[in-house]
This record gives C-alpha cells, structure tokens and sequence, in this order.
C-alpha cells in the first residue's frame, strides 16, 4: 500500500522552468551547432526565471541543471535561489546548506551567510572553514569569529566509544552484522561471496554458513536474528557485486531462514524472477517473529507472511529505505530514508506517519543503520558532517523524539559508516565499508587498497539519564525566563553568539 501520512511533494513545475528543463535534456544528444543553440536557448529562458518560478519546482534534478546554468554564468542571484529551493527539498543536506552559505559570502551578503552557517552549528553540523578562501568576502568580524570556533567545535571526536577488534582484509564486503546472544558471537554476512562468518569476543572468525548449490545464497546485504525462536534471517541478492554473479541469477533475491545454532537451512522466501530488480538492505525482527525487509531498490517494505513477501508499504518519491527496526512492544515499525529521515507505521491500523521532532536542531538524513533499544532509536548517521552515532529518546507514544545524544562522533576511523548490531549494552558497527574500491560492474579496482574491516564498539548507556539535543518542538522544551525556548547543547563549550549575530533566522530573502 502507498504511504499516505508522508507528504513527499509531487514533480510540479512552472511552465518555463520546465522549458528550461527540456532544452537542458535535449542539448546533449544535439550536434555541436544545434547544442550551442540549444546552450544559449536554455541560458535565455534560464534568465527570465523568477524566483517565485524557481521556488515552484520540486524537481531536485531539474534544479540542479539549472544551478549549473547559473554557475557557469556567474548569476550568483539566482544561484541562490536554485540552492535554497534544493536545501528545502534536503533539508538534511549539510553540504547544501554549505554550498548555500558560499554563495551568499560571494555576494558579500554578510546576514544571510551568517544565519545559513549559525543555523548549521545548531543542527550540530561541523565544518573547518578557518582557511576557506571562498568566505573571504565575510571574514574580519567577531560573529565569524564564533562560527569557526563553534563550527570546529562540533567537528571535533566526542564519545568513548573504540576499535572493538578488526576483521582480516580481504576481498569480502562485509554489509551486514547480526548478534547472536546464546552464543555470544557477531555474525557478518559477505555481500562478495555470500558466507555469514561467526565473530567471537576477540574478533577471531569462524566460517558458519556458505554458499551452495543446497541453500542458494547469493550476497548477504542484510541479517537479523529471532533470538526467541532460535532463528537467524539473511536478506540475500544477486548483483553485479557478488562474486557469482551471472545470466542465471542476476536479480534474484529473497530472505533466506536458518537455524542459528546450526547454520541449516530452514526455508528461503523469494521474490518472483520476473518481477524485476529487489534488494533487501534492512531486516527487522518484532518480538512475535514477524519479519520485515526493506527494498532500497524499489523503495518498499516488504512482511513475511504465510510463506510470502507481501508489499506493506511503498513510496517511490523517497530516494532509499536504508534502515529498519521493529519497537520493543512491537506496535511500531521505524524506517529510515537517507534523505529523508525517519518515519514510523503503526503495524495494528497499517498507517504511516512521521516523526516529530524539532529539525533546528537535530539532523536525520544519512542514517544507514537503525536499532530498537530500551525505549530509543540508536542511529548511524554515514551522511551527516560529521559522521556520528546518536541514541534518540522517544515520548510514551513513540512519535516524538524528546531528546538525542551523541553516543561517538567524528572518530577518526570513520570512514564509511555502515551496518550495526546491538549486543547487550553495546552497539557494533562496522566503520570503514570499503564499497568505494568497486567499480560500477563490482570489479575490484585496487585489491592492495583493501584494509581490514574496523567494527567500533559504542557503549548505549552513556550518558544515561541527560538530556543531551532537545528534539521535540516548544513544547518539549523548559523556558527560560525570558520565556524562549531552552536547549541543551550537542557539545559542551560552546559560546552564545556574539552581538552582532542574527538572534532568529530570517525566513525572507
């Protein structure tokens, strides 16, 4: 079924944006000549846009053509407003909010460039800008002062979290970890050969379960254990990334079941051949044994259900499901755009709904991995500047988010967040995915780059107990006695903005 509670806009554009849209796609297959009249065609029609036109379009691909446009003229105006309009369509972009506040020092608009990097500082973002000679044009003033020093703050390694062990290089591709409890081991499912290998305490592997002509198994893209039942799940594909990749199997997949003392194979539930292209990248176990799977590739959630993947749940306007996980009463189903953020479903009404939390404040986007524990939402955040982990704490009703803290941020091995799994009161996650040695026909492209697999080790009960970000909306926060909203900073030390400093953003350019 569609999600209805999600309000991802429809692709809406004003008629000579998209002119400007369709002489852009046509230009390329053009000639020399008919493509630099196609070129100049595009310019003129891209110079009679208003920013009322512009701030119409929903298109984030469209605008970013367009932003070229204007880049290549130097009409910095009106890359201004291509660049506002895609930071509201990726609101959890900080490398748009950046590019943003670029464009506005090039203009020598001192206000607007503050605002744009002081609301990035709030929403914890962390960036060195000290010796960036694009901000030349605002430099000199003790509002810059406090950017940069806060700024720099927010990059800084903040956590206790380390190393726990590492696992051997090799050409394995590690993309999924599971934690089995009774045993006392990780398991790590290979996307390359399809094995899931046993990880004992001092990160020693053992072989556990591989590919054969008698379970079928493909690349491991995602695990999840049923401790209760003794079950262990296996989101399994194949794609141009596994190593027996070829005609026969190519887009196959399906969630595999095993015993998880043994390793035998129990059942596999596959998607039908001629339906197309699925990967399954997240799985989830509720406390019943209900299975879930999130599809990156065709932007679904899927339930295991009398023997079959049965399609709960879709939106093709979000960019990825990249993570997922079950609630502790097992009422709510938590799911993760990397654009977008997270969302919840109520799996008694099957309705969607979003999350409330207070995004002046808090990032969401470019969470890769997702747990349930002890009442919060242990987030991997792979996309945020800087890459970090954060325990969110939920209200009663679990649709709000009260509060998050930082558990590890900005360490100096992460490198490529990745898949997690929780352990008691431990989160392990893997913090260099090396996918960026692949080409884009799942070649090795350097073999004598490939390193060790770091799993870090964070400890969820830190800081128990504190308040950490306030992320719900005014009415989660205290007051103080003027009577403003008061929050509790990511970081400790941060100074209030010296005077000159915009106090409220402005909401009109």
């Amino acid at each position: 079924m569609p999600i209805q509670s999600l309000r991802i806009p429809t692709l809406l554009l004003a008629a000579a944006f998209a002119a400007v849209a369709c002489v852009a796609n046509a230009q390329q297959a053009a000639p020399d000549d008919a493509a630099a009249k196609a070129q100049a065609e595009m310019v003129k029609r891209a110079e009679a846009l208003t920013e009322s036109q512009v701030t119409q379009s929903h298109d984030v691909a469209a605008l970013s053509r367009l932003g070229q446009v204007y880049a290549a003229q130097g009409d910095m105006q009106r890359f201004v407003w291509v660049l506002k309009r895609v930071g509201e369509l990726s609101p959890n972009s900080g490398d748009l909010k950046m590019q943003l506040a670029m464009a506005y020092a090039r203009l020598g608009d001192k206000p607007h460039a503050y605002d744009t990097l002081i609301r990035m500082q709030t929403q914890g973002f962390g960036y060195d800008i000290s010796n960036d000679a694009r901000f030349e044009p605002i430099r000199g003033t003790k509002v810059w002062d406090y950017l940069v020093a806060n700024l720099n703050v927010n990059a800084k390694q903040f956590g206790e979290g380390k190393t726990a062990f590492s696992l051997p290089k090799g050409d394995y591709l590690y993309d999924a970890l599971a934690w089995d409890a009774k045993r006392g081991d990780l398991l790590a499912g290979s996307a390359r050969d399809g094995a899931i290998r046993r990880v004992d305490a001092r990160g020693k592997l053992a072989d556990f379960i591989k590919t054969d002509a008698a379970n079928g198994l493909w690349g491991v893209d995602s695990l999840a254990v049923d401790a209760t039942h003794g079950k262990l799940y296996a989101g399994s594909s194949s794609t141009v990334i596994y190593q027996g990749f070829n005609g026969d199997n190519a887009g196959k997949a399906g969630i595999f079941e095993f015993d998880l003392a043994s390793g035998t194979l129990l059942h596999k539930y596959l998607f039908d051949p001629g339906d197309g292209v699925h990967r399954l990248t997240a799985l989830a176990v509720g406390a019943d044994g209900k299975v879930y799977a999130a599809d990156a590739a065709r932007k679904q959630i899927f339930k295991l259900e009398d023997g079959k993947l049965r399609d709960i749940l879709n939106n093709p306007k979000l960019t990825r499901f990249s993570a997922l996980t079950v609630s502790g009463d097992g009422r709510t189903l938590y799911l993760a755009d990397y654009a977008a953020g997270i969302f919840g479903f109520d799996l008694a009404t099957g309705k969607a709904f979003e999350i409330g939390y207070d995004p002046s404040r808090l990032v969401l986007g470019g969470i890769v991995s997702m747990n349930w524990y002890d009442g919060t939402l242990i987030v991997v955040e792979d996309g945020m500047v800087p890459k970090r982990i954060m325990r969110l704490q939920l209200d009663k009703d679990g649709r709000t988010i009260k509060n998050a803290m930082p558990l590890d941020v900005a360490h100096p091995e992460f490198t490529s967040l990745d898949a997690s799994a929780i352990a008691g009161d431990k989160l392990y996650t893997i913090v260099n995915r090396q996918a960026g040695l692949y080409d884009d026909h799942g070649v090795l492209t350097d073999a004598d780059k490939l390193a060790p697999t770091a799993i870090f080790r964070s400890n969820l009960r830190f800081a128990w107990g504190q308040s950490g970000v306030s992320g719900g909306g005014a009415s989660e926060i205290a007051p103080d006695k003027a009577g403003k909203p008061k929050n509790v900073d990511m970081k400790p030390g941060v100074p209030a903005p010296p005077s000159g400093a915009p106090s409220e953003p402005h909401e009109k350019h």
